[in-house]
């Protein structure tokens, strides 16, 4: 005979129940283990949407490239606005011994609009004084502005709208003095320097405020705020500026523009890669644990994956990438062909040990599905058959780490950069 449960033994029972369906859910929205990843067949970045081969150079240039881009803007990034452009920008201040005399410092003011009020950027631009002639330059966007790079008290704090963050030094979503060079390690200023080349960087939220509602704010509510299948999100609007900051240094005679290397971390690693596919001046693209959406493979559905990224981002890509919500086989690209518009430019990807949020596998995997296009163009991709060792930088034109540690930019990750960039920054100069 079986005995009544007490209703303290039913809620515990109940509970306990719905313990190992919400564990269950998890683990099939987030997989860790390799075992569990789907089978799943990429896209093959030489054979066009209607089955024909690319067989030479020519063809990828005319043909292929165009129409792989043109897939990624209307099913993942989305397009910029016909009407977006630039008025105008304006050097605001120089210090020509910046850094105890080893860099000069300039800020640079771009006008989206011809109003006052209109949205603009503010670059903050380092570049060694010990260079002579035009010298080739690092760019990326910043989380926190760009007085969080390094503590130069010169650094103008930014206006625009941040996130909460007292460790940043953000109070009332406004910076603060607090903040000056609470991010230096992710930007190794003097490093950089050191090694001969320049940085400049950009506030992402001078752009287009990252939170849920943030398109109907600064530049793209300033182009157009409506949002169909195809518009842009906030990386593209981000990736956006990024080719804005191009042009400002096409007029700067201090900076070799020809040898300007994009690079990014996390969210602002998808638009590294987003803004080098796009623009085929940037010379040299790097991508920092960018994870999904970025460097990893859609299809492995490891860590983060297009559902969760929808959902918690809902800004960040164009509307039509929610239709592949748990659909990522239906997805007609995958990231190995986003890594493949930058051929034959070099590209450089990074990942981190216990960043598995970004699947390092799959971002390796990403970069291995881009090398037929760089072996198209005669060049040598990884030039290995297998994901490397932890801290074993690998590759040739395509680039590929995995170091020890978390999701973070490390003096490590600029180390190997810098060494990229040596290859094939200064190889034909």
């Amino acid at each position: 005979m079986r005995l009544p449960l007490s209703a303290s033994k039913v809620t515990t029972f109940a509970l306990s129940i719905l313990f190992v369906f919400a564990m269950k859910a998890v683990s099939e929205e987030f997989n860790y283990d390799e075992a569990l990843v789907p089978d799943y067949t990429l896209p093959d970045p030489l054979v066009m949407e209607d089955g024909t081969p690319v067989n030479d150079v020519q063809m990828w240039k005319e043909q292929r490239r165009g129409e792989i881009l043109r897939l990624f803007e209307e099913h993942v990034y989305g397009k910029v606005p016909a009407n977006a452009e630039v008025v105008r920008w304006t050097v605001m201040s120089v210090d020509l011994l910046a850094l105890d005399g080893a860099a000069t410092r300039k800020e640079v003011r771009v006008y989206f609009g011809p109003n006052e009020g209109d949205p603009t950027m503010d670059i903050l631009i380092y570049l060694p004084n010990e260079v002579k002639g035009p010298v080739p330059l690092f760019l990326g966007l910043n989380f926190y502005g760009n007085h969080t790079v390094h503590s130069d008290p010169g650094i103008s704090l930014p206006k625009s709208w941040m996130r909460s963050n007292q460790a940043m030094g953000v109070v009332d979503n406004r910076a603060t003095e607090a903040g000056r060079g609470v991010r230096s390690e992710r930007w190794q200023v003097e490093k950089i320097i050191e090694r001969g080349y320049g940085l400049a960087t950009v506030y992402y939220g001078d752009l287009v405020p990252d939170k849920n509602d943030g398109l109907e704010e600064g530049v793209s509510a300033l182009f157009g705020s409506e949002r169909s299948s195809d518009s842009w999100g906030a990386i593209g609007v981000w990736a956006w500026g990024l080719s804005r900051a191009l042009d400002y240094f096409e007029d700067d005679f201090d900076i070799d523009a020809t040898r300007v290397a994009v690079m990014g971390h996390s969210r602002l690693g998808k638009t590294s890669l987003w803004a080098g596919a796009q623009d085929e001046r940037f010379a040299l693209v790097i991508s920092n644990n960018s994870g999904c959406g970025g460097a990893a493979l859609s299809r492995r559905r490891f860590g983060e994956t297009v559902n969760r990224i929808n959902t918690r981002f809902p800004h960040w890509f164009c509307l039509k990438f929610r239709d592949y919500n748990n659909n990522e086989d239906e997805l007609p690209i995958d990231q190995h062909q986003l890594i493949a518009l930058m051929a034959p430019r070099p590209v450089y990807v990074a990942s981190a040990e216990e960043d598995r949020w970004a699947d390092p596998r799959g971002e390796f995997l990403s970069a291995k599905g881009a090398e037929s296009v760089y072996e198209l163009f005669g060049l040598e991709g990884l030039n290995v058959s297998e994901m490397p060792e932890v801290n074993h930088p690998v590759g040739k034109t395509i680039g590929y780490h995995i170091r020890t540690g978390k999701h973070d930019v490390t003096a490590y990750d600029w180390e190997q950069f810098l060494n990229f960039a040596d290859r094939h920054l200064r190889s034909s100069k």
